[in-house]
């Protein structure tokens, strides 16, 4: 899914249109508030971004993104009719990756998007150092946990237990899995040791501990 911010109702429902018409999915905003509501609830794999727009401008939306771990790595394309220099180099130091100046030619911005998606794709498959779950973020290189970029200290069977579940997301794993997987032996039904380690953890988690859900009956699951 692509999103494209434009308050423009003409290039926006033309941009969409293209985007539709050549294979992508699209979905299209007039303004930042509406953009940062659908943002909350789905993540794009592109945005595409104006500058001049009513409330909060472009630049203000793009700082926010990329200030937020759960956003940060969308790869970002500026659409705008400001062509001068100092606003390409302030758009692409503030972390977009690219930046196309109106007027434009459809089939110009489409070959633009495939290849920042390219080029995000190949970077996402070699950046498997980091493990992102909405809020939640692990560094496997430093084991190091933060939500909403604040660091969370855990045990290390803590942290291998919501390794385990984020890698795995949206998928139940029974007791018996996480215990074999993480305290390395078969269990013959005693679970409290799985119990235990998953209510520490959603307490040190805070509010996003409420991503991982109880399967009755079964274990446990980490929703996106």
């Amino acid at each position: 899914m692509i999103f494209c911010v434009e308050d423009d109702s003409n290039i926006r429902e033309l941009v969409v249109y293209t985007l539709e018409s050549t294979g992508f999915k699209a979905r299209g905003f007039e303004d930042g508030s509406s953009f940062l509501e659908a943002l909350a609830l789905e993540s794009p794999e592109l945005v595409l971004l104006d500058i001049m727009l009513p409330g909060e401008d472009g630049m203000e939306l793009l700082k926010k993104l990329k200030a937020s771990p759960k956003t940060r790595d969308i790869p970002v394309i500026m659409v705008t009719a400001k062509g001068a220099e100092y606003d390409k180099v302030k758009g692409l130091d503030s972390g977009a990756d690219d930046y196309v100046t109106k007027p434009f030619g459809m089939m110009e911005l489409v070959s633009r998007i495939k290849a920042v998606l390219r080029r995000s794709r190949k970077n996402g498959a070699k950046n498997e150092d980091t493990i992102v779950l909405g809020e939640i973020e692990i560094d496997t290189r430093k084991h190091e946990v933060t939500t909403d970029g604040k660091v969370v200290n855990l045990t290390l069977k803590e942290y291998e237990l919501l390794k385990r579940l984020m890698k795995n997301s949206n998928i139940v794993l029974t007791r018996d899995q996480l215990l074999e997987d993480i305290w390395g032996y078969d269990f013959d039904g005693e679970t409290r040791t799985v119990d235990v380690h998953v209510r520490t953890l959603r307490q040190k988690l805070g509010k996003a501990g409420e991503r991982i859900e109880t399967v009755r009956g079964v274990g446990y699951r980490m929703c996106e």
